[in-house]
């Protein structure tokens, strides 16, 4: 059986606009409500286990924007 895979580029967009939307959301929800530091923490904490749960089950392959090849191509 054949695992869902989602390359590379498109893994990096997933999870850029994750964050942004997260971080959208959390900010959003502190300040309507009264959310204390450790609430905040959870919540960060919970969409982060997300993230890494996807990462590790190799359903999202991040190439981080080609940031960090290990590889130089040489000329």
């Amino acid at each position: 059986m054949k695992r869902l895979q989602i390359n590379a580029l498109t893994s990096d967009i997933i999870i850029s606009l994750y964050v942004i939307v997260t971080l959208y959301f959390r900010f959003k929800l502190e300040s309507e409500t009264a959310t204390g530091a450790l609430e905040s923490l959870v919540i960060g904490v919970c969409f982060v286990v997300i993230i890494w749960a996807l990462i590790k089950l190799k359903i999202l392959n991040p190439n981080w924007f080609g940031l960090f090849n290990s590889k130089k191509s040489k000329s």
